[in-house]
């Protein structure tokens, strides 16, 4: 079948209603890993305004053109929606219902469907009905408040941790555990993913740490928060920085070998001397460029690694070894993952054209209503 690719989820089929942030990235994921995904554009775009060529979280798509709010458009979703295995939308809630395309009338044309809602807030709740963005998500779930330095404010990570990690990965989760289900009963259902959920799920050692009396409610004060001078990120001599993780005892002595500080190191044991611990460090940090340390700390078990700005990462040795990021089409991306060693997944296709594959997806799926809707303007929020 054209577009199904040769990932591990090669023949399932799954519609993508158009939105941004999670939904196109939780679909871009099973797109990867081999499904057959139909992103449904509206003729007035989603929203992000970028060149559709370098949307990479619209990679190894298809993307239909169908205006939700003509008289045909529900039906042709439904009819879509008929067909596949999975229907991912990321509207507010309601809108999905009030455009005719909820889950009571998916369900009702296909039992079997697996319906993934991706949100902020969740289905109910207070908040529910009202607009976020991944900053306000993690910040009343605890995890903002654990980042950025004792004496200032949080540091937003973008929007990794809330919209993509509690969201994205949790909704692709999710609607997979429900396609186990369907395939092995015969009923679909609705997951309802939301980023609050997954980013508190995303807590649950802290929980258990803080309730055992390992782990202090306030920044830079922990083990992993930058509060052990052993576990956190130092600038070298030319504005670069270094991260570093010695936190075993033998990767310790490894790393104070090679810094050179292993007779001048304050005991890592005494807390009372972190502050002078971290100087000593800072410090010596401070004396050569990243390169340089770079080069010092290469290929030993110190677990020191230079911080690479976003454009630098595609070529450090190990990621180009590996292969964890690829060109596809001019544009440099992360490569699919994780890794299969029988049904690998691929760069197969270019980042969807909103509508270019109409036709394709037409005869493929069999919906010969699909047709090119005539651009309008107005648009309905998601």
């Amino acid at each position: 079948m054209a577009g199904a690719g040769n990932g591990p989820l090669t023949g399932v089929r799954v519609v993508e209603l158009a939105g941004i942030g999670p939904g196109p990235f939780a679909a871009m994921l099973l797109a990867d890993l081999g499904a057959d995904v139909v992103r449904v554009d509206r003729p007035d775009g989603q929203g992000l305004h970028i060149d559709p060529a370098c949307d990479v979280t619209n990679r190894n798509k298809r993307s239909v053109l169908v205006d939700l709010k003509a008289p045909d458009g529900p039906g042709t979703v439904l009819d879509l929606a008929e067909r596949a295995d999975i229907l991912i939308e990321g509207y507010r809630p309601g809108v999905a219902e009030r455009l005719g395309v909820g889950p009571r009338e998916a369900l009702a044309r296909n039992p079997a469907l697996v319906y993934g809602r991706m949100t902020g807030w969740g289905q109910d709740g207070p908040l529910a009905r009202t607009a976020g963005h991944d900053i306000g998500y993690i910040a009343v779930t605890g995890a903002l408040g654990m980042t950025g330095p004792a004496d200032g404010p949080p540091v937003a990570p973008a929007n990794l941790l809330g919209d993509y990690a509690g969201g994205s990965l949790y909704l692709v989760i999710g609607v997979l555990a429900a396609l186990q289900h369907a395939r092995a009963h015969g009923a679909g259902q609705v997951v309802d993913a939301a980023i609050v959920d997954g980013t508190a799920h995303l807590t649950a050692m802290l929980h258990g740490m803080m309730a055992a009396g390992g782990w202090q409610d306030r920044r830079a004060a922990n083990l992993l928060d930058g509060g052990a001078p052993f576990y956190g990120t130092y600038e070298t001599s030319d504005g670069g920085h270094m991260a570093v993780g010695a936190l075993e005892p033998r990767f310790w002595a490894e790393f104070t070998r090679l810094l050179g500080i292993e007779e001048a190191a304050p005991d890592r044991a005494d807390a009372a001397r972190w502050d002078e611990l971290r100087t000593v460090i800072a410090e010596r940090f401070r004396g050569r460029t990243r390169a340089e340390w770079t080069e010092v700390f290469e290929g030993s078990d110190a677990c020191v690694a230079p911080v690479l700005s976003l454009r630098e990462a595609p070529g450090h040795p190990h990621l180009a070894a590996r292969g964890t990021f690829a060109d596809h089409d001019g544009v440099t991306q992360p490569a699919p993952a994780p890794r299969f060693s029988t049904t690998p997944g691929s760069l197969r296709r270019p980042p969807a054209r909103p509508g270019a594959d109409t036709a394709e997806v037409a005869r493929d799926w069999g919906v010969p209503g699909l047709q090119q809707p005539a651009p309008r303007k107005g648009s309905e929020n998601s």
